[in-house]
Order: structure tokens, then sequence, then C-alpha cells
């Protein structure tokens, strides 16, 4: 008896314990958030923007309470919007007070559509005859691509520069869910439709390695092409660099023109301060790019005439989702809001999405159609724009994509595993139980399907994948065949999109607002963004609970944060999805 309460007691004190320092947590960062406030940075003359991008570059810049925390023990939590980062680089061109750009790329988080759409605007901040000088002590393939544009590039002398061409890896679970007991039940339409075969396969398909190759081939041939004006070298040249591994060392780097210097990161201060008019005894001016973002000006323009941009990023799943997801309620709502303003005359719709539940994609196309009806709606893709990201992408007026947009992949799949021999033969757990109907307990994970079973999924299915077709059909202004033909769940990257008439256009999302903005005839306008993001305190209170175990999650798991997330997923995936057949990143 007495060991018993002291174990309660002493759970009893555990639990006190907890609630008391999640207690504190929370009022240090309530603290946090009201005292400070965004105020505007004073930028000195002879300044040099400070762009380090080793942070998240997401669709959209959202003010996040505990990215305000200075307290060692919790760390920062930082993200930068896209569209804080293009404006920011659009006015300093102007900025009689910043000289010049430093690029600082020894880390980069962002995939290569938005590192399309920043490379675009460093080129356009050029025009301005003001330097840009990149610097890094190891570039990768993504940080090398936008350092590319500088006017300088520099390498630490005991660098590395990532130059090797560009891979794509797949990972198998044939041979673990067959040790394991376990039967995926694959109902699938498309040919390309791969995001199967990992279950079912222990290597790619004939038809996949046939699709993979020709996007990543066309994404490769981008990206050289590029590098090859901004470098002065010539595009056959950098293949056979890269094919060959001629760069192994510093010096090779410098060799094969790739970098134009090795340097310290204090000689390169010293020519910063040479460049921006500073003493060299002084210490260079700088203003770093997430303090520059807070001088961003609002929205300027006629109040009354407006033209809207909806971002959808992330999983398409129904619901209201979150800042990471696309849930088919927040979205309809924010497209519905959008058209009943008369105020609106035009909307963009960003997509950056794999896709994914294809009853809550067409919930999403379905407000797409109804807007198109009254006034322009136009697309703009960011780096991916697949499966069910085409699906709501397809209605709209117009579509523009970078040539490196991931984009296509129509097709439609469901998996329900059959794990009878695990439970009974691993683990030695049996079920039995009673319905009321044949197929009361359809999609249980407990029993096989039977072949009747299969024939009812596999006709839907087929039904959805009509239905998918048939919007495309419509929205492109194509036969439902010549859609079948291209369709088939093949991933196609954006210029090869082009040459297909899955896209209009190839350009950024300043493009497709300029386009929207033509086609509804309004020349004087102000932009406008949904859904509406709740702000500092307004923002905490808001799912605080969700916020600080994805903050703890995320301080645990660091990089490995996006695999636990995935795993979530999948876990809660529900009903027929249409979705990206991988998740890629380019090595």
């Amino acid at each position: 008896m007495k060991s018993f309460f002291k174990m309660a007691f002493a759970s009893m004190v555990g639990m006190l314990f907890s609630f008391f320092a999640i207690l504190l947590i929370f009022i240090l960062v309530v603290m946090a958030v009201a005292s400070k406030t965004d105020e505007e940075v004073e930028v000195k003359a002879n300044s040099v923007l400070h762009i380090p991008l080793d942070y998240p570059v997401v669709e959209r810049g959202h003010d996040d309470p505990f990215s305000k925390l200075d307290i060692n023990a919790f760390g920062k939590s930082k993200s930068v919007g896209l569209n804080d980062v293009l404006a920011a680089i659009r006015r300093a061109k102007t900025d009689d007070n910043i000289k010049g750009i430093y690029l600082d790329l020894s880390s980069l988080q962002a995939g290569y559509a938005t590192l399309e759409e920043i490379r675009n605007e460093l080129l356009n901040f050029k025009r301005s005859k003001k330097f840009i000088l990149a610097y890094s002590e190891v570039y990768t393939k993504n940080s090398y691509y936008l350092a590319s544009v500088a006017d300088k590039v520099y390498l630490n002398p005991e660098g590395i520069v990532e130059f090797t061409g560009f891979s794509s890896q797949l990972m198998f679970f044939k041979g673990s869910l067959e040790k394991l007991g376990i039967e995926p039940q694959i109902i699938k339409v498309g040919t390309y439709k791969s995001a199967v075969e990992p279950f079912i396969l222990d290597r790619m398909s004939d038809p996949n390695r046939q699709q993979v190759t020709s996007f990543l081939g066309s994404l490769y041939d981008h990206y050289l092409s590029l590098i090859a004006t901004a470098r002065k070298i010539q595009k056959d040249s950098l293949f056979a660099i890269a094919d060959q591994l001629k760069v192994r060392s510093p010096k090779d780097a410098v060799a094969f023109k790739l970098v134009d210097a090795l340097r310290y990161k204090d000689e390169v201060l010293d020519e910063l301060k040479s460049r921006s008019g500073i003493e060299k005894d002084k210490d260079v001016k700088s203003v770093t790019l997430t303090d520059y973002i807070k001088n961003n000006e609002t929205e300027d323009g006629d109040y009354n005439t407006r033209i809207a941009i909806v971002y959808a990023s992330g999983e398409i799943t129904g619901g209201e989702g979150n800042d990471e997801t696309i849930g088919s309620e927040k979205i309809s709502k924010a497209i519905r809001k959008a058209r009943m303003d008369d105020k609106v005359k035009a909307l963009v719709l960003r997509v950056n999405s794999p896709g994914g539940s294809a009853l809550a994609s067409d919930v999403i196309w379905r407000e797409v159609v109804l807007t198109k009806k009254v006034k322009p709606v136009v697309v703009s893709m960011g780096d991916l724009a697949a499966s069910g990201g085409y699906y709501i992408s397809c209605a709209a007026d117009s579509i523009f994509a970078q040539p490196n947009t991931i984009t296509g992949s129509i097709g439609v799949f469901g998996i329900i595993p059959n794990m009878q021999n695990f439970f009974n033969n691993k683990l030695g757990i049996t079920f039995d139980g009673v319905k009321t109907g044949t197929h009361a307990d359809l999609g249980t994970i407990t029993r096989p399907l039977t072949p009747e079973e299969k024939l009812i999924i596999q006709n839907e299915v087929n039904r959805i994948y009509d239905s998918f077709t048939k919007r495309v059909a419509e929205g492109r202004k194509k036969t439902q065949q010549y859609v079948n033909e291209i369709g088939q769940g093949r991933v196609w990257s954006g210029s090869e999109a082009l040459k297909i008439g899955l896209i209009d256009r190839l350009g950024n999302i300043d493009d497709a607002v300029r386009s929207a903005a033509k086609m509804a005839k309004v020349t004087d306008y102000r932009i406008v963004s949904y859904p509406v993001q709740k702000e500092g305190l307004s923002a905490l209170f808001d799912k605080s609970g969700d916020k600080l175990r994805v903050y703890f999650a995320k301080k645990e798991l660091g990089d490995q944060y996006e695999y636990y997330e995935k795993l979530k997923a999948a876990v809660n995936l529900k009903g027929i999805q249409t979705r990206m057949p991988f998740d890629i990143s380019l090595q």
C-alpha cells in the first residue's frame, strides 16, 4: 500500500510539473508575441541585403508566434514566404540604401520552381547595376543553381561544389511486406500511376522508368541551359563536367569556371565592404532578408478593384486542413468568398500540391468552375501541381507553370492492405464478429477482398478516373481520348506540359496576376490574399495545442519531421486518391 501511494504521489507530481511547464511556455510565448511587434527596420546607407535562405521557403509568409521566442531552451522555428522574398528583392532594386545582395548559400530549403522565381527576381535586380555576390562552403545542386546568377561566385578554399547531374531513387517495400505477411490490395487506373509500385514490385516498372527518365531529363536540360547562360559556358561542356565528375576539388571548380575564385568568408566580407563603400576596418552594413521583409509595404492600388490570390499548398484533404495541407472546406470557402466579392475582378489560384483525396479535389474543382462563370480564373503552379493538384487547376481560363514545375499525373488509385496473415501468423491475433450485410465490413484490413468487392472498388476507381479525364478535357478544350493518352498517371515537367497542352504558358505568379488583370480589363488594382490569415496573438490562440505539438515535434525530430508527417498522412488516407506517384527530391 505504501508503495502504491508513493507511485501515485510521484505520478501526480509529474503531471503537475508537466502542466506548469506547459503553462510557463504558453505564458512566455504570449509575452514574446506581445512584446515584439514587427516594427520597421532601419536600413542604413551603403547597406548589403543578406540572403541566407537557411530556412524553409513556403508559398506564403505568415506570423509564427514561436519564431518570436528568443529563449535558448526553445530555439527558433522560422520560415519565409516566397511572396515576401520576391517583394523584398524587388524593393531592394530601387532602395538607394541597398548597394547589393550577398547570397550566403551554405544551406537552402526550397524546390526548383520556387528557386526559379527567386532566381528570376535576382536577374531583374541586376538590371539596377547593383552587385550580387554568392558565397558558400558547400554548393548543392539547388544552391548552385541560385548562386549562378551572381556577378561573382565564391567557394571556400576547402569547400565542395556538387555538380554531378540529377538522380531519382525510389524505395520499394514488397520484400518487407511479404516478410510481415501483409498483402497490399491495389486498385488503380493509369499505366504510369506508380504510387502503388513500391508495395507490389522490387524495382521500377518500364513505364515508370520511361516517365522518370523523360521528366528528369527535361528538368536537367533546363537546369544546364540557365547555368550555361549565366556562367557563359557551353551547355554541352557543363554536361561533360557533370557526367565525368570533373569537379573533384575546389581548384577544379575554378578551373572549369563554375566559381570565380576561392575565398574565405573574411575575404568575401572585405569585398562586400569595398563594393558598398565601407572602410576596411569597419563592419559590413547589412540587413538580413527576414528583417528587410518587415519593411515590405502593403499592397497599393485601387481598393475597389482587386485581384485575389488563393493559396492552395500541401496535400489535399477533406475538411478545414491546416497551414500545411489543402482542406477542401477551407479553400472552397476562400474561392467562394473571392467569387462573391464584387470588388474582386479576377482570381489567381496558386497551387503547390502533390494531390490527395479525389473527393476533396472535386469539391474544390466545383468552386473553380462556378467562379470561372463570373470572373477570370488563372492558375499559377509552384513546385508541384500534380494529380489532385492538377484536378483543381484544370478548369481555369489559363494555367501558368515554371519549366521545372512537376505536373500532370492524371490517374487514380486506392490501396487496402490485407493484414490477416500478419495478425494471425506473426502476432497470433484472430478476429471474429457478426454483420448485417454481405459487404458491411468492406474495407477492413483483417481479411482479403473478395473478387466481387475488388470489382466494385475497381469500377468506382474507373468512374472517378472517367470524371477526372472529363474535367481535364472540358477545361483544356481537348478530347477525352487525348487526355487519356497523355494521362494514365504520367508525370510531366512544366516544359513538357506546355508542349502537350496541359498548361498555357511558362511564367511565375506575377505573370499569372498580370494575365488575370488583363482578362478582367483592369489596370489599377490591389492584390488581396486568401484564405485570410490570423496574425499575432489570434494565431497563437487558434489551435494553440496543435501548434505546441508541432513545434516540439519539429525541435525533437529536426530534418526527420517531414518523414513523420508523411507516415502520419499515409495512415490517415481515406477514400480514393488522386495524388503524385512518388515524392520527388532531386539529388
